[in-house]
Parts: C-alpha cells; structure tokens; sequence
C-alpha cells in the first residue's frame, strides 16, 4: 500500500453575485467525481496512487474571477450542471498542492438552495438531517458516497450509469430514522475521519439505487 497521502482537489466556482444552489454544488461535486474515476485519462497513475493509500481524502475550495480562471489553467476537468461549476484536479501530495490551488480558501462555501431541486433520479446520495455541514464539507462527503457506490457497481451497472451521463441526485434524508434505516440496509455509507466540522466516525452519506442494496462496500 502506498504509504504517502494523497488528495483529491475540488474546486468549487462561487461569484459573489452569482453563487450556485447549494444542492447543485453537491451533485456537481459528486458527478466530478465520478468522472474521474470513470475515465482518469492521463491521470491514471496520479489516481492510482491516491486510492492505493486506502484513502479516499477530498478537500473543497471555492474560487471567484481571476482566482477560477488560474485554476481553469491547471491541468483538471470541469462539471458545468446548472448553476453550479465545479472543477477536479488529478490527485496530489498532501503537502505538495499546485501553488493556485493551495491559496484558494476552504472556508466561504456557506451556500443555501432558494428553489426546491427537480425531482431526485437514482442513485440518491442521501444527507445525514442531524449533522451541520458546510457546503464545501457537503460536497467532499457526497464525493464520498458517489466514490463508494461505484465501486460497488459491477461492470454492467457502472457502463449504464455512464449512458445516463453518471447522473447523480443529492438530498437530506426526510428523517433521521429513515437515514438510519438506509445505513441499516447494506448500502455504501460514508462515515468521517473528523478531520474538520463533525465528530470522527459520523455517518454523512449514503447512497442508495436498487441495485446496492446488501452489499459489501469498502470503508
């Protein structure tokens, strides 16, 4: 196992006058996700390298004008969905980010929906109600959980998931006991390190489609 940590940059498009809706930074966040790991491309190794560690580590920027267009400049990819935009670099040492990227700020991403989101299509990446998340903290624990469920998909699932543009839905649980009964249920669950914000081992997310029910995921 490779011993050295690694991390998966998000970087998260937030203009003052123009911030994105909070659900659809999350679903953006997740489906740059799935992008990655659906087609590294030339970052292959850099992905390899990352998941060998047994780690799944993703840390949330936010970036504006000039400081968007410098990280548009670095090697990455871009998911446009809605209003939201959010851009996945190849993976990099912890201690060795990209200087345009390291100066971008964690903190600032306290976004909010103002209209209800179309309605949810599966797989559903299901948000603990009881757990006060940012929405950068959010989008790094529902990459997560749309990490998870695809590894859990077989080879004929995940080739569908792609024709439906791996299309994800984002939403709080209505309850807590029906996010309860969901982790219950042998579907992939995040639970978190406690690096920041909630307590180590606090269960985020999980992500649920019909055919990831009583599975065995990876932690």
């Amino acid at each position: 196992m490779n011993t050295e940590l690694y991390v998966l940059p998000l970087v998260v498009r937030i203009e003052r006058a123009t911030p994105p809706e909070r659900t659809d930074a999350l679903e953006a966040a997740a489906m740059a996700v799935l992008s990655l790991l659906a087609d590294p491309g030339e970052w292959a190794a850099e992905l390899h390298a990352w998941q060998s560690t047994g780690k799944i580590r993703k840390v949330v920027r936010r970036a504006r004008g000039a400081e968007w267009r410098r990280a548009l400049a670095l090697p990455g990819r871009t998911i446009a969905h809605r209003t939201a935009e959010v851009r996945v670099h190849p993976p990099v040492p912890l201690d060795d980010w990209p200087k345009d990227l390291a100066r971008l700020q964690v903190s600032g991403t306290e976004l909010t929906d103002t209209a209800a989101p179309p309605p949810a299509v599966p797989p559903v990446l299901w948000e603990n109600p009881e757990l006060e998340m940012s929405a950068g903290k959010a989008m790094a624990q529902a990459g997560h959980a749309a990490q998870l469920a695809w590894w859990a998909s077989d080879a004929g699932e995940r080739a569908a998931w792609r024709e439906r543009g791996m299309a994800v839905s984002v939403r709080p649980a209505p309850a807590r006991d029906s996010f309860d009964a969901k982790v219950a249920a042998g579907l992939p669950v995040v639970r978190d390190a406690g690096f920041t914000e909630i307590e180590p081992g606090s269960c985020t997310f999980v992500a649920d489609a019909p055919w990831l029910a009583g599975r065995v995921f990876r932690a």
